[in-house]
């Protein structure tokens, strides 16, 4: 029997929001359901717009961090927040970083400290 988006659902996942948290690409669980409602994260390719989206490992994920747009592999869920070098144990970077320019209301949801 399959899951809902057609995987089998015995294939360990992990909420997308979670993810990015474990995975310090953003400073709080809350800034990365932000991002994810705002449609900011990519999923193999399709953007995520709830931040329960289930991540698992194999799946690429693209992203903004600060000016630039990341692509990475997950390549482990983690069980937690932990130091930054345990964080880089949970993804491989599937390309070279790509400049963007980023509208002033991004800032916010990047964690920059700008305006709140």
């Amino acid at each position: 029997m399959s899951g809902r988006d057609g995987s089998s659902p015995d294939r360990p996942s992990r909420r997308l929001d979670q993810w990015l948290w474990f995975a310090r690409f953003a400073k709080s669980r809350s800034l990365a359901a932000r991002l994810c409602a705002a449609g900011a994260v990519a999923v193999n390719g399709v953007a995520i717009v709830k931040s329960n989206h289930a991540v698992r490992a194999g799946d690429l994920v693209s992203l903004p961090q600060g000016p630039w747009q990341r692509t990475v592999e997950v390549l482990a869920l983690g069980t937690r927040r932990g130091p930054a070098s345990e964080a880089r144990t949970l993804f491989r970077e599937t390309a070279a970083a790509r400049r963007t320019v980023l509208c002033a209301e991004w800032q916010p949801l990047l964690g920059d400290d700008g305006a709140e």
